[in-house]
C-alpha cells in the first residue's frame, strides 16, 4: 500500500477527529509511516492531528535516538489501521514493544497492508532474507511452508480456548515451532486464533439457517492454500475451489461459488458481510493469523536480544489473545446474541452457531479419528517432518487439556519456549 492508500485508510478509521490526508502524508514524510503508525497504536484515546503530531514526534525522537545495531524489515500481508481493530495480528504491537525492549538496539520498519508482500508470498520473502518478519495466515504460508499443514487437520482444536493452550505450550516447540525452523527457515512468534467456518452468499440470506452439514452438501466453496484443508472439506462434500481471495467476493456477489472457508474476523475485515446470508460456525480447522521471524536473523542475535524478541512476542500473544476476542464479540458480531452495532449485524448477516451434536458429526464425518484413510499420506509426512511424533495424535491431545468451559481470554499464558 503507498503512503496515500495508508492515508486514506487512517482517514476512513479517524474520520471526524481531525486528520486529514495531507496531514498524515505530512507526519509521515517528517517521521516515517512506523513512527506514525506506533504512535497511533499508542494512544488510548481519540486522535486529532495535534496529539497524533505529538505522539509520532515523541516516538520519533525515541526510536532515533540512539544508533540501532539492527534494522530489520517487517512486512504484513493485511494490516491497515481501519482493520487491527477487527483482526487483532499484533505486529505493531510487537515491533513497538520490542523497539523500547531493546532500548532503540533492534528498529523495526513496519511495512503493512501488501506494500511489501501479500498473504501468498510474505513466507517466501522471508525466507529470502528480502524481509525479516511477516504476518499472514498460516494457511496461505503452506505454499511455501509445507510444515504449517499440521496445523489443519480437521477438528483437532475443538474451539479457540484449545488453539491458545497449544500455543502456549512447551511442547508446541517439538510439534509446530523446531520443524519450522529446521525445515523451513521460520521461527514462529505469535498468532491470531479462530476456527474456519464457511461464509455463505447471500443467496443464503433467505433459507433456513443451517443446522447441520448436511445442509450444505454439495455446495462449492472457496479453499486456501491449505492442502489439509482440503481434505477435510471434501470428506464434508463441501467441494473445494480454489479462488484468489481477491476473486472472492465476486464470485459470492454473482453466484459462482456458493461460500467461502475462512474466520469470521477476517470476512469482516475484508468488508466481505455485505455479500453474506449466513456465517456458520463449522469450525473445521485453523484460521491462524501467524508472525513469523527469519530463523537465520533470530539465530544472528546476541542471546540477550533473542530474549527480547521471545519475551516482546510472548507479550504480543498476550495481547493478541485478549483483543481478538473483544473484538469477535464487539466488533464483528461473531457471538450469540448478536450486538446490533457489529460489522455483521449492521449487514443483518447472522451467526450461525451449530450444536454440539452437529459438530460432533461432521468431526466423525472428516477427522482422523474416526475417517483415518484420506489423511494417511499427509499424517505420515509431517510425522516424518515432525522427527517422528505422531502429529495429530500428540497435539490432538493437549487440545484437550484445557477445559470447554474456558473462555479463550482466559486460557493461563505460558513462556513456551521454556521446559516449565
Amino acid at each position: 500500500m503507498t503512503r496515500d492508500q495508508q492515508s486514506r485508510d487512517y482517514q476512513s478509521r479517524d474520520r471526524g477527529k481531525g486528520i486529514s490526508k495531507r496531514e498524515f502524508l505530512s507526519l509521515a514524510k517528517s517521521y516515517g509511516l512506523s513512527s506514525v503508525l506506533f504512535a497511533g497504536a499508542a494512544a488510548a484515546g481519540p486522535l486529532s492531528f495535534a496529539s497524533l503530531a505529538s505522539a509520532a514526534e515523541s516516538t520519533y525522537k525515541k526510536r532515533f535516538g540512539k544508533q540501532a545495531k539492527h534494522t530489520f524489515r517487517f512486512g504484513a500481508a493485511g494490516f491497515s489501521p481501519s482493520t487491527e481493530s477487527i483482526l487483532v495480528t499484533g505486529g505493531v504491537h510487537f515491533a513497538r514493544d520490542l523497539e523500547e525492549r531493546t532500548d532503540g538496539e533492534i528498529r523495526i520498519e513496519y511495512i503493512g497492508q501488501n506494500q511489501i508482500c501479500g498473504e501468498l508470498n510474505c513466507v517466501k520473502k522471508t525466507q529470502q532474507g528480502i524481509i525479516d518478519f511477516f504476518t499472514a495466515s498460516t494457511q496461505n504460508s503452506a505454499g511455501g511452508a509445507p510444515y504449517l499443514n499440521v496445523l489443519d487437520y480437521a477438528y483437532m482444536f475443538p474451539g479457540r480456548s484449545a488453539q491458545y493452550h497449544f500455543l502456549y505450550h512447551p511442547k508446541s516447540e517439538e510439534l509446530l515451532r523446531e520443524p519450522l525452523r529446521k525445515r523451513h527457515g521460520l521461527q514462529m512468534l505469535f498468532s491470531h486464533c479462530e476456527l474456519r467456518g464457511l461464509m455463505l452468499g447471500s443467496a443464503w440470506a433467505d433459507k433456513p439457517r443451517v443446522t447441520s452439514v448436511n445442509d450444505l452438501a454439495g455446495t462449492k466453496n472457496r479453499v486456501t492454500g491449505t492442502q489439509l484443508g482440503r481434505i477435510a472439506m471434501q470428506q464434508l462434500d463441501l467441494n473445494p475451489v480454489p479462488v484468489a481471495w481477491e476473486e472472492t467476493l465476486d464470485g459470492l456477489r454473482q453466484g459462482l461459488i456458493d461460500g467461502a472457508e475462512t474466520w469470521a474476523s477476517a470476512a469482516a475485515y475484508a468488508n466481505m458481510s455485505p455479500v453474506l446470508g449466513q456465517v456458520v460456525d463449522l469450525r473445521m480447522f485453523c484460521g491462524t493469523e501467524a508472525t513469523s521471524m527469519n530463523a537465520s536473523v533470530f539465530d544472528g542475535l546476541s542471546g540477550e536480544l533473542q530474549d527480547a524478541v521471545m519475551e516482546s512476542a510472548y507479550q504480543t500473544q498476550i495481547y493478541v489473545q485478549n483483543a481478538q476476542e473483544a473484538a469477535l464479540i464487539n466488533v464483528v458480531g461473531a457471538s450469540n446474541p448478536q450486538h446490533p452495532d457489529t460489522i455483521f449485524g449492521r449487514a443483518g448477516v447472522p451467526f450461525v452457531e451449530l450444536s454440539a451434536e452437529a459438530l460432533k458429526e461432521a468431526e466423525e464425518r472428516s477427522s482422523p479419528e474416526f475417517n483415518p484413510k484420506p489423511w494417511e499420506q499427509w499424517r505420515e509426512r509431517l510425522n516424518g517432518w515432525s522427527g517422528g511424533f505422531d502429529t495429530y495424535g500428540e497435539i490432538h491431545k493437549i487440545a484437550r487439556e484445557v477445559s470447554s468451559d474456558i473462555l479463550p481470554e482466559n486460557v493461563e499464558p505460558r513462556r513456551w519456549w521454556r521446559s516449565a
